[in-house]
């Protein structure tokens, strides 16, 4: 109904009136209705979850017992033939002969992008507190007489292919460190022991 068809002003007001009434008086209850949605929460008590494993997954302790584990234990080896991702087949047996072949054959793969800055940043983090920060083994462990018969890295022939190796598998006293290095990183380190391999030959 428009102005033209109500004759009586009074009425035509009280209409325009109620209409404009409506429009605060639903947004008025579409707050209440939230406002008592929203009340219903009790810390104490939780809503409902529907499908709650996906909100809380169940936890398992490294090494635990449990049965829904073959063999009733949460550590298990990886499948048969598979490998992790981001990781890659290395061919070299953890022996004397192969460190030897590995340090004869084994080339740098990012030799094209070595970041000796980067090599550096991991090599401070994991090497430097038993070799040095210049390669010299005299890491705080070695000076402090925590580890004995770090060499310097002039001391030794050394070739990119055998720190890689020893990085993977670990050496002597050493412990491998191919699960804090990926094979990038392992690679970068390499590098960067050369470099600083270099620097101590020349002085």
């Amino acid at each position: 109904m428009n102005k033209k068809q109500v004759t009586n002003p009074m009425i035509y007001k009280t209409l325009n009136f109620k209409t404009r009434l409506k429009r605060p008086t639903k947004v008025l209850a579409f707050f209440l209705v939230a406002l008592s949605l929203a009340s219903c929460q009790k810390n104490s008590r939780p809503n409902y979850q529907y499908m709650p494993n996906m909100y809380t997954s169940v936890g398992y302790e490294t090494y635990g017992e449990y049965d829904i584990f073959a063999g009733g234990q949460e550590a298990m080896a990886p499948a048969d033939n598979t490998i992790a991702r981001g990781h890659s087949l290395y061919g070299y047996e953890n022996t004397n002969e192969g460190y030897d072949l590995a340090k004869a054959n084994l080339t740098n793969p990012y030799s094209e992008t070595v970041d000796l800055a980067r090599g550096k940043a991991v090599y401070d983090i994991y090497c430097a507190i038993c070799h040095g920060t210049q390669g010299k083994g005299d890491g705080y462990l070695m000076t402090n007489e925590k580890i004995l018969g770090v060499p310097s890295y002039d001391a030794r022939v050394i070739t990119e292919g055998s720190v890689y190796h020893v990085i993977y598998f670990g050496k002597n006293t050493m412990g491998s460190y191919a699960n804090q290095m990926n094979e990038e990183e392992r690679w970068q380190v390499s590098a960067y022991v050369m470099s600083l391999r270099d620097a101590l030959t020349q002085n």
